[in-house]
């Protein structure tokens, strides 16, 4: 087979990837984008509530925050998966026979978890970024230290937090990839169904690559833009 007969058959494989694949992929790109929304949602709640733990004066609380982030960045993400979906089903089902978590119900806790884990980092870093004296002008007018941190710092902290916030959506929209090995029909998932019914493996895979590729390129450039804005909101 000379180089011309290989480029081809590449380009065939392609395109028949293209054709045969793309309404498999598209409704496997409705289920990452719910199951991602959905996490970043849930994760921003997690990740506040965590940021102020960590922030707490009591030592436990502290701990308990501390804890959860260590175990979530320490771990990864697919043992994790695997823990929920399996594990935790097996545990809770000791107290409610026949319970189990469903593909979806399983990644989205996963997806959620992991993503609060690093929004409360990014939280916790937007708090650090508001200036000191925020903190301190408000005492001295008279508010609480609660108010204080809901009517004056965590505004300013989640503006300051947006673009990474962001990032971290794209983050987790490629980390749904892995949540494909405990059934969840995503892109991945239904390549993998593709390959399996066609082995046309260099295509299929090629083709989803692309696919996820576009998709994270148009989010990395409204990140881009969201984040030359804030960058410029701040200088003015």
């Amino acid at each position: 087979m000379d180089f011309l007969e290989f480029l081809k058959m590449v380009a065939e494989d392609i395109v028949r990837a293209a054709q045969d694949a793309t309404p498999l992929l598209l409704q496997g790109l409705q289920l990452t984008i719910w199951v991602s929304v959905c996490a970043i949602i849930i994760g921003i709640v997690i990740g506040l509530l965590t940021c102020l733990l960590r922030l707490s004066r009591f030592s436990v609380l502290r701990g308990l925050a501390s804890a959860y982030i260590w175990v979530i960045r320490g771990t990864p993400m697919i043992v994790q998966a695997f823990f929920i979906h399996f594990g935790l089903s097996q545990l809770i089902k000791v107290f409610v026979p026949g319970f189990n978590f469903t593909a979806l119900e399983s990644s989205i806790i996963t997806a959620s978890l992991n993503a609060g884990a690093y929004l409360a980092e990014i939280f916790r870093g937007g708090i650090s970024a508001v200036p000191r004296g925020q903190m301190e002008a408000a005492r001295s007018l008279g508010l609480g230290y609660g108010k204080t941190m809901r009517k004056v710092i965590l505004p300013q902290a989640v503006k300051i937090a947006i673009p990474s916030m962001v990032n971290q959506f794209i983050i987790t929209i490629k980390d749904t990839s892995i949540l494909s090995v405990i059934g969840l029909a995503d892109m991945t998932n239904k390549t993998k169904a593709y390959v399996g019914a066609t082995y046309n493996n260099f295509g299929g895979w090629f083709y989803v690559g692309f696919f996820y590729l576009a998709l994270i390129s148009v989010l990395m450039i409204i990140s881009k833009k969201v984040e030359a804005k804030f960058s410029y909101d701040r200088k003015n």
